[in-house]
């Protein structure tokens, strides 16, 4: 009897430790999902002022316009040349305008963000959908592009709308630091978990210091940029549980490598 308490005993002190430990992990996970929840209900709050403080300001800014289109009317009844400045200078007015419609519009795209709505899709048809879109801007530009892609992919279970517009973003920033031409490598790869994207430029590459900022909220090197396009981006890959990584060198060009879980769950 006495060898089986001590042996009930024994077995006790083994199992304490362990039971510590997976007490430690569910305080642990616990305690994640409860920071998650209030960075959601946070997002959730934040996506809500924007979208008021958007609507607030695109009223105004509406109006602007089209008074500003008015104007312009007017002005081309008048042949004298200080009427012609005048209506140069309404021009320049209008783009601005247009210009702020699309910062509002970019920043309420990252702070208000969207519910996925996920399906099934092969993942080189959805970049065939994104390159026949740019590839008319691309050729005015001289930007050749080219494409690499995987046979026989899995299904990637993704909202084909957001990632179009995640992929689009790196487009449109390898377009950017390609003004003289050059080239585009669209590429997937998989493995047994995730589908790869790699787009390659053959552009100015990124310095070295604005590696770590570029997916930094309004950090942009270009005059006319708003800081969001990347940072975009990096939420939508990341609600899909993907990630994004990019590798550049100055005068050398940049990639992007964008990775997917085949698995993703409703």
């Amino acid at each position: 009897m006495i060898y089986y308490l001590i042996g009930a005993f024994a077995s006790v002190i083994l199992v304490i430790p362990v039971a510590f430990f997976y007490i430690q992990r569910v305080i642990e996970r616990t305690r994640g999902l409860e920071k998650r929840a209030m960075n959601s209900e946070r997002l959730a709050f934040v996506g809500t002022l924007a979208g008021g403080l958007v609507h607030e300001i695109k009223n105004p800014l509406s109006t602007l316009n089209i008074n500003l289109q008015l104007l312009k009317e007017d002005i081309q009844t008048m042949t004298d040349e200080k009427s012609e400045r005048i209506y140069r200078k309404v021009q320049v007015l209008q783009k601005e305008i247009l210009r702020l419609e699309e910062i509002l519009n970019d920043f309420l795209r990252f702070a208000k963000g969207k519910k996925l709505e996920l399906e099934n899709c092969d993942m080189n048809e959805v970049l065939d959908e994104v390159v026949d879109f740019v590839t008319p801007e691309l050729k005015q530009k001289n930007i050749v592009i080219l494409k690499d892609y995987a046979a026989h992919l899995l299904p990637c279970r993704i909202d084909s709308n957001l990632v179009k517009q995640a992929i689009l973003n790196v487009i449109i920033n390898a377009e950017q630091a390609m003004e003289n031409g050059g080239e585009l490598m669209i590429r997937t790869s998989k493995d047994k978990k995730n589908i790869q994207i790699d787009i390659t430029d053959t552009g100015t590459g990124i310095p070295k210091d604005n590696i770590d900022k570029i997916f930094h909220v309004y950090f942009s090197t270009k005059k006319t940029g708003t800081g969001l396009g990347l940072p975009t981006t990096k939420r939508i890959i990341e609600e899909h549980k993907g990630t994004i990584s990019l590798y550049s060198e100055e005068g050398m060009g940049t990639k992007f490598s964008i990775q997917l879980p085949t698995d993703l769950k409703d």
